[in-house]
């Protein structure tokens, strides 16, 4: 038996990478990175807003981590803070132990958080706050109600359950999951009030335990308007329905507040859940916050105190991490620096919009999240079909995902900059830098972006497929 050791791995070529991915982790993973540029690279280091590969590249990461890296890569407080607390020889595991760390970051969660959101439980990942936020609407209500309610846009995880209640392409295959689930149309108020209906009994009661909403879809840079929300609040309140915000994405400045619903006064959710830049990039956390109220009767009672519990539930160390996050979101003002750049990104997507009216669609979003949907008519269609496959056609967003790849993978390979799509039934380009951007990032960003237009669809398309057949 012979074992890697840690410090072989920086000496590791890209092939060798290769070979151990397509025998221990996924060979489909292999064919789908390799298709693009950054695929065939090796990242090395990386800070700020910028990775370095071992060839030496200096990549633009516009990606945003999806989601994880508003503080960018590797902030010096945040690391700092994981040195001091290894070096104190903190306690981690807590399970026998009050934990100060975890009892300080829900503290501070509830300082942020508007109305009596103040109670937290901080498992690992987004998938697993969405999982706590459902058990305890069902539990809250002793299991009497059988239903839950989700958009027909709408992405909350690939567990068994939240892959269940997320209307999206990415999540396709029919894993058993959730039952009594039931879609209503994204942002429409006349389509859930007769959801709410249908599932009335004959004294008017709701068998309906919850209402999941993501206030922002991040994957299609979709909100809903300030109305639909206000007026969803109404109906759950009327009815006593949990009111669920999934802001895992969204959360903590990206979109110019804080958490996105946060822009409208008194508009308050029973649950809240978080995660992605919640951990500062460096700590895999997440959280779901309720108050007091609801959460004392769910699991108040002490036969009830374990009924949900994780092993990983706010280690310290991850704990911390988040609280320094969470710290230097408030002190530097993230939303109001998303809010900033969020104008010079829709300000510069304005007069790409104008320049390129062929190319672009539509731009979406809002602080540093932002995209484009580009125009895939039928002239490029005819072009790009000309030179594909036709068993590569059989997806029916397959037009639209080659056209953002093409981008992407040009942005890439001829100026260092990664970015990523967005996709549920629309594919958009997503634009989504850290807060930490500045100006001359900015500016180079889209100077790059015009070049990468300038050249045409087809030349774009060409040159990628050509690659991609060559590689693969």
């Amino acid at each position: 038996m012979k074992l890697i050791k840690s410090e072989e791995i920086d000496n590791f070529s890209l092939e060798k990478v290769k070979d151990l991915y397509n025998n221990h982790v996924s060979s489909s993973q292999i064919k789908l990175l390799s298709s693009f540029e950054f695929g065939n690279d090796l990242a090395k280091t990386s800070k700020g807003i910028y990775i370095y590969t071992k060839k030496g590249k200096k990549i633009y990461d516009f990606t945003g981590g999806f989601g994880v890296l508003n503080h960018g890569h590797n902030h010096d407080r945040i690391i700092n803070a994981r040195i001091n607390f290894q070096n104190q020889n903190k306690v981690e595991v807590h399970k026998n132990f009050l934990c100060p760390y975890l009892a300080a970051l829900s503290f501070n969660i509830s300082q942020i958080l508007p109305g009596d959101l103040n109670v937290s439980y901080l498992p690992n990942s987004g998938a697993e706050a969405n999982e706590g936020a459902i058990k305890l609407a069902y539990k809250y209500h002793n299991g009497k109600r059988k239903y839950i309610l989700h958009s027909n846009i709408s992405f909350h995880g690939k567990l068994l359950g939240t892959g269940s209640i997320s209307s999206s392409p990415e999540v396709k295959f029919k894993f058993p999951g959730l039952t009594n689930t039931e879609q209503f149309n994204w942002n429409d108020i006349e389509d859930l009030k007769n959801k709410i209906e249908k599932y009335k009994n004959k004294d008017g009661e709701s068998d309906i335990y919850a209402i999941i909403i993501e206030p922002f879809s991040a994957s299609s840079l979709l909100e809903c308007s300030e109305n639909f929300l206000r007026e969803v609040r109404s109906i759950c309140s009327d009815n006593e329905i949990i009111l669920i915000f999934d802001e895992i994405y969204t959360g903590w400045g990206k979109t110019g507040e804080f958490f996105y619903f946060m822009q409208y006064k008194d508009l308050v959710p029973d649950i809240l859940t978080m995660s992605k830049s919640f951990g500062g990039g460096k700590s895999s956390i997440s959280c779901y916050t309720t108050t007091k109220k609801i959460f004392e009767k769910a699991y108040g009672v002490l036969t009830d105190s374990t009924i949900h519990s994780t092993t990983y539930n706010a280690f310290g160390e991850e704990s911390v991490t988040a609280l320094e996050a969470v710290n230097i979101a408030v002190e530097e003002n993230y939303p109001h620096k998303a809010k900033t750049i969020g104008k010079k990104i829709f300000e510069n997507l304005s007069k790409l919009k104008d320049k390129y009216p062929k190319y672009i669609k539509e731009i979406r979003g809002k602080g540093c999240l932002q995209g484009i949907l580009f125009n895939t008519g039928p002239d490029i269609l005819k072009k790009i079909l000309s030179f594909i496959p036709s068993k590569m056609t059989k997806d029916n967003r397959f037009i639209d995902k080659l056209v953002v790849s093409s981008v992407i993978d040009s942005l890439y390979s001829e100026h260092n900059i990664l970015t990523s799509l967005g996709q549920n039934e629309e594919i958009c380009l997503w634009i989504s830098p850290p807060i930490i951007v500045n100006q001359e990032e900015i500016d180079y960003f889209f100077s790059s972006l015009d070049k990468v237009l300038e050249k045409g669809f087809t030349n774009i398309i060409s040159s990628f497929v050509k690659k991609k057949f060559l590689r693969s």
